[in-house]
């Protein structure tokens, strides 16, 4: 669709048809959610280069206050992007849906403080949830010791098998989410992620550890599957960019602070209370999530009226005001679309798999890392567990700089490059951030495994580690913001897809450790690891440049 001054280029997702299940919630649930959608939109309803003047100085700090305060408001200000109106009720028509524009009961319209609490535990839970799956990484040692195992692969899988979980929790809790609502799937997941905490805790054996940590992870993907659907379900798309930021925060410094606590935990009162202070801490805020939670979902919601209204009324005609969602299917063909069209993505798009390798080989090496750092600052530098633990920092630190770099300057590198293509936005344009980012990571790797090869000071190491700390974070965002600008029509299977293959690398790739620095020793290993960093800089590129022409001539039905 074209306009005067700015083209968003999304042609490519409506040649891809409609399987008519859950195409606008896709679009509106898991589109608006990904950090940098927001300018995207705004790019969509500009109607001439003076408005893209606006947009491109929007970088001052004052301009930043004010939308950080506007979004933390939860009010829509002037001058904001324009909204659809919601669908309202016409009962002669038999059409239930909201009462009013200004309904209390549609998400959008709750206040404030009610949008802030519910994001700060649903944060607070993301938070929970990668960082129990990090936690174990320093104790690797002391769970061999225990239960007598002598493979180095097998006591890693004790860390990396939490990540099978995100591979199966996402696709059974999303489409059940659209069948039950967030609200119950949620605490039932958080429920679930709870309980198998006492099972790692009370584990007679490294088998029942291995798959007690395995259950852990699908009620762990709770939070991360479905937060950012509740965010698009409360704010509106001029208040979301906040509220994404702040979500993401769990995800991305979760996984660093696990072993950072874990390491004291273990050399103090052992491995096992790590499960303890995560049953402790998920108990609670479990608790206090169900207390104050209120279902977010409109399709659910309006269901549940229609319901109600059906039975109150006596009137069997009446039906949702949303077509084409899961109610117009029934629950096994909802469960098996959820299954399914992520599988299809990654099997028939170049665009998914390619870029979701490259997320998945950097994913899995970041857990490679949590499970070699112990041996390498223990063994070679005589840390204790608890001080091995505080080398994690060095990575949280470089996600932090690129999270806040990446968040700053995104959305003015994106409107740059589409005043220097005429005035036409292009997804490919969210790639150039990733091109640039690629070269941080085999920084780290040359750097971080030499040093430790001729046993350097110890802080040269640590440094090491930043560059691929900010590097991922230049990745993961713009990538994944990418495949949602790519598919919207399917934006939520493109990030399951993703998730799918990131978690199976991570998972697995980590075995292979022990194995490749006993043979190459930690020198050429990590070398083999940048070489292969640098082979995938490439990737971004290519896409960049031909993507628009991939996204043309592809056509399957999903």
């Amino acid at each position: 669709m074209e306009k005067h001054g700015i083209t968003s280029d999304r042609r490519s997702g409506s040649s891809f048809g409609s399987d008519g299940v859950r195409v606008s919630h896709d679009v509106v649930n898991a589109e608006d959610t990904v950090p940098g959608h927001q300018l995207d939109v705004e790019l969509a309803e500009l109607r001439g280069p003076e408005d893209l003047e606006k947009i491109e100085t929007r970088g001052s700090v004052k301009s930043k206050i004010s939308r950080i305060l506007s979004a933390a408001s939860g009010r829509n200000k002037d001058g904001g992007l324009r909204q659809e109106p919601i669908p309202t009720s016409n009962l002669e028509e038999g059409i239930v849906g909201w009462d009013a524009q200004d309904d209390p009961e549609y998400p959008m319209n709750f206040s404030a403080w009610k949008k802030w609490l519910l994001l700060g535990l649903i944060a607070l839970v993301t938070l929970t949830t990668p960082f129990a799956s990090s936690i174990l990484s320093p104790a690797i040692g002391s769970v061999d010791r225990e239960f007598g195992n002598d493979d180095i692969a097998i006591g890693s899988m004790t860390v990396s098998i939490y990540l099978v979980g995100y591979v199966i929790g996402p696709l059974f809790l999303a489409p059940l989410s659209e069948i039950y609502g967030r609200r119950l799937v949620l605490a039932a997941a958080n429920l679930f992620f709870c309980v198998w905490q006492i099972g790692c805790a009370l584990a007679p054996n490294l088998a029942a550890l291995i798959v007690f940590r395995l259950l852990t992870g699908i009620g762990g993907a709770g939070c991360i599957t479905l937060g950012g659907g509740v965010i698009s379900d409360m704010f509106r798309t001029d208040q979301r960019g906040f509220a994404m930021g702040f979500w993401t925060l769990g995800p991305l410094f979760g996984p660093i602070l696990g072993p950072l606590v874990g390491g004291y935990v273990t050399q103090t009162i052992g491995w096992r209370w790590d499960f303890w202070i995560i049953l402790m801490l998920g108990g609670v805020l479990t608790v206090v999530l169900e207390i104050f939670n209120r279902e977010t979902n409109h399709r659910i919601l309006i269901q549940h009226k229609v319901a109600r209204l059906r039975k109150e009324l006596g009137r069997d005609d009446l039906k949702s005001c949303y077509e084409g969602g899961a109610d117009a299917q029934n629950r096994t063909q909802v469960l098996l679309n959820g299954l399914i069209r992520p599988i299809k993505l990654l099997a028939l798009s170049p665009l998914v798999f390619f870029l979701s390798l490259y997320i998945a080989f950097v994913y899995g090496v970041l857990y490679l890392l949590f499970t070699t750092i112990p041996t390498v600052f223990e063994s070679v530098y005589g840390f204790s567990i608890g001080s091995t633990g505080l080398v994690y920092l060095s990575l949280g630190l470089g996600n932090f700089i690129g999270w806040f770099l990446i968040t700053l300057y995104s959305d003015k590198s994106v409107v740059k490059l589409a005043k220097a293509n005429g005035g036409r936005f292009k997804p490919e344009m969210r790639l150039a951030i990733s091109i640039f980012s690629g070269f941080f990571l085999p920084i780290t790797f040359f750097w971080y495994g030499w040093c430790a090869y001729y046993k350097t000071h110890w802080i040269l190491p640590i440094i090491a580690l930043a560059p691929f700390g900010f590097g991922i974070m230049g990745l993961f965002l713009p990538i994944l913001t990418y495949l949602v600008d790519c598919y919207p029509m399917y934006a939520a299977s493109a990030i399951a897809a993703n998730t799918v293959l990131r978690s199976l690398v991570g998972a697995f790739l980590p075995l292979a450790g022990p194995s490749m620095y006993e043979t190459l020793g930690l020198g050429w290993g990590n070398s083999l690891l940048g070489f292969i960093c640098i082979g995938m800089i490439p990737l971004p590129i290519v896409f960049y440049k031909y993507g628009e022409r991939l996204r043309k001539v592809q056509r399957f039905t999903l």
